[in-house]
């Protein structure tokens, strides 16, 4: 009967009966999962969008973000009301009409694709089907690319509109729709380009966002303002067009300039190196939590709360501090190494480093640089010249931390995180002037007196190469009390202050305070030769200024999930003593002195500090680092300044000296916490008051017998045993 039919119409039904099967064929494939997984109902019930965890201050200020994307999830009820009628005018206007598939725009899309040929008309997709590509993606499979996942979209859409609310469609639509930037949810996008959450958008800030969804490149109001502000007011028709604000209103919004306050936290973020710490920090804490409560938290995707013990304000005004100084100090050292003997050790340098590295001095680049006036600058310098510019780089650290609990109040680790990511805080180097309060409480502890005196004559020891150090300003004879030479940072009270108190008990000392390096052995040790990093050197200090105990700096106060559930609290450690109360007591008296009347006696006359500090400064040999500790009951901070290499230097005191290249920062700082009202600044200084001599005395009488030579040539043995007998008159004669 078949055979009998018309011949064309034979061929119509076997075509028809073809694309049955093949019609019938694709939907089984489809379904089956041969064009990849189509998330069932039970699938899509647990939607679970990645969020970025978030990082706040000690005060509640957000100062960083982990995540694979960059998303902050937002319930409907803190979404405006506005951003929710810009996009369903401009995306979706019949959204509340349909159940995921808008027929009409549909057939109208593909009229005019198909017959007319207009590629511009549109995909007709629906919100839905917009958020089932935002969830899971497209993939390629080649010529019907579009088709299949138009069609796996379409399904999930539907699946979507009979599980979801439509108000939760919103809320999930707009918490996955990417922005550019690797922005991902409106709250992120509006904390990017305007510095509010999006619950304070104004109309037509939420018009700009929602234009951003054509093609979030080409309307970048960053990078692209006209495009930007020309789709804002297609957006802004758009709602005019179906009454969500009058015709006059979007005339008025559309004669309004575009105005962002773009914020990259990554880019302007002052805590990067904190950051890093913090980051590992939290890792080790989740793993404990994942490990003892079979917990699968994740700090990139899972939304966490981490408060953080970071002062952002102290913070902040250290990191001004560090520019407003190193700024006018970096063109000097730049002006030194431009001529005259610095210029030649400077291409001596370079050229060593060239040939270890097999560079070529006449291939030129075009590379971005850090310059404190102009920010990212690119240059075009060849391997040479960039070499110069990078060596001759001030770099500087600064640290601090709450000595009573171990909290760290701020962590800048270097001048700028993209350019110089090695940590400064974490940088070994030799210690200088830094060192002696570890040797003078070493000394305190043995039994000696703040009021001792020190012999002030020059030693020359013959057993090491006839060394002989002098004081930084070249005077020598008479005596100085033990406080004074402290404060004051002699060199030549302090050698006599070390032979007489010896190797094993500053070494004691040294290792009591938590220092990792083995100490020096040679008498060398007294100008701090040996190498610490600032926040070993912090941490020492926090032992004097907490009354005597070990703490260890941390990060974290606490950690909270998404929806608010605490899950680690920072709990108070119990704290090892390690030396008496006492001796700190004795310690903070004199270092005070070093504020009030010694080498950081510019925090007072300079910056006019007034209130309770101690501090001590330090410049290593050759002016290659300054340092600049400053403390009181509740802040250990401290700052370090050179270059990289230590052979890149100042050539003088003038400005290579702590109390010129790192206490400046300090000042600042302290001026700008000032004005803020910082609390850390009123917490005094416990400390004992038991000073009550004169800083300097000329010899006089039989105990000149001891120093008959202003200059002794002598073996360390001999000097020490002279120092001893010395220190044993003085005892005896109560002198």
């Amino acid at each position: 009967m078949f055979n009998r039919l018309p011949k064309w119409l034979r061929f119509s039904l076997i075509f028809l009966a073809g694309l049955l099967i093949a019609i019938c064929t694709f939907f089984v494939l489809l379904f089956s999962g041969a064009f990849g997984n189509i998330p069932n109902e039970q699938e899509l019930e647990d939607i679970q969008n990645q969020s970025a965890s978030l990082v706040y201050s000690n005060d509640g200020h957000l100062i960083g973000k982990f995540f694979e994307e960059n998303r902050t999830n937002l319930p409907y009820d803190s979404l405006p009301e506005n951003l929710i009628q810009a996009l369903i005018a401009t995306e979706d206007a019949r959204f509340y009409e349909h159940e995921g598939v808008d027929g009409r725009a549909l057939v109208r899309v593909l009229l005019k694709t198909m017959l007319m040929g207009d590629r511009s008309a549109g995909g007709g997709s629906t919100l839905s089907q917009q958020l089932a590509k935002n969830l899971y993606g497209r993939k390629d499979f080649g010529k019907f690319s579009i088709a299949i996942n138009k069609l796996k979209e379409i399904i999930l859409a539907n699946r979507l509109e009979n599980l979801y609310s439509k108000e939760e469609i919103i809320e999930l639509y707009l918490n996955t729709v990417p922005f550019g930037e690797n922005l991902y949810g409106v709250e992120a996008a509006s904390l990017r380009y305007f510095s509010k959450s999006a619950i304070d958008l104004q109309v037509e800030e939420s018009a700009v966002l929602i234009g951003l969804l054509k093609a979030n490149s080409f309307y970048n109001p960053r990078l692209h303002p006209e495009n930007a502000q020309s789709r804002r007011n297609v957006v802004l028709s758009q709602m005019a067009k179906y009454a969500y604000i009058t015709e006059s209103e979007a005339d008025s919004l559309q004669e309004l300039e575009m105005k962002l306050d773009y914020r990259n936290l990554a880019r302007e973020n002052v805590t990067p190196y904190f950051l890093d710490r913090l980051k590992k920090e939290a890792e080790d804490i989740i793993a404990s939590i994942n490990n003892k409560e079979g917990e699968k938290y994740n700090i990139h995707t899972d939304g966490l709360k981490i408060v953080s013990t970071l002062d952002i304000g102290l913070q902040q005004n250290l990191y001004e501090g560090m520019s407003v100084h190193l700024k006018e100090m970096q063109s000097i050292l730049r002006r030194q190494y431009a001529k005259g003997v610095s210029a030649r050790k400077l291409n001596r340098l370079v050229e060593k480093l060239m040939s270890q590295n097999k560079l070529s001095a006449s291939e030129k680049k075009e590379s971005l640089y850090f310059d404190w006036e102009k920010g990212d600058t690119l240059v075009d310098l060849n391997a040479a010249d960039s070499l110069k510019y990078i060596l001759t780089q001030l770099q500087s650290g600064a640290f601090s931390m709450d000595p009573k609990n171990g909290a760290i109040r701020s962590w800048i680790g270097g001048i700028h995180y993209r350019y110089y990511p090695y940590d400064q805080v974490r940088a070994a180097r030799q210690l200088a002037s830094t060192f002696k309060p570890i040797l003078y409480a070493a000394a305190l502890q043995e039994g000696f007196r703040a009021c001792d005196y020190l012999s002030n004559e020059e030693v020359v020891l013959t057993d090491y190469d006839d060394w002989s150090p002098t004081n930084y300003d070249g005077t020598s004879g008479g005596e100085f009390s033990l406080a004074a030479a402290l404060a004051l940072s002699k060199n030549l009270p302090t050698l006599d202050l070390y032979l007489q108190t010896g190797w094993d008990a500053v070494n004691q000392m040294w290792d009591t305070l938590g220092f990792i390096e083995d100490l020096n052995k040679e008498p060398s040790v007294i100008l701090g030769t040996n190498s610490a990093s600032l926040l070993q050197l912090v941490r020492a200090y926090a032992s004097f200024a907490n009354g005597g105990f070990e703490v260890d700096p941390y990060t974290i106060e606490s950690i909270r999930t998404a929806d608010g559930q605490l899950i680690y609290q920072k709990e108070k450690s119990k704290q090892k003593r390690v030396i008496e109360k006492e001796l700190s007591l004795q310690m903070n008296e004199i270092l005070a002195k070093t504020v009030n009347e010694g080498t950081a006696n510019a925090i007072r006359s300079r910056y006019g500090i007034r209130n309770q500090l101690a501090a001590k400064t330090g410049t290593s040999q050759d002016y290659a680092d300054a340092w600049t500790v400053i403390y009181n009951n509740d802040l250990v901070c401290g700052i370090r300044v050179g270059a990289a290499f230590p052979s890149i230097h100042f050539n003088s005191g003038s400005y290579g000296s702590s109390s010129r290249l790192a206490l400046p920062i300090l000042g600042e700082a302290l001026k700008r916490e000032k004005y803020r009202r910082a609390d850390w600044l009123n917490a005094g200084l416990d400390q004992t008051d038991l000073i009550d001599c004169e800083n300097y005395r000329e010899i006089k009488g039989i105990e000149k017998v001891f120093q008959i030579f202003r200059k002794k040539e002598t073996s360390l043995e001999e000097a020490e045993k002279r120092s001893k007998r010395k220190g044993l008159f003085k005892r005896v004669f109560g002198k």
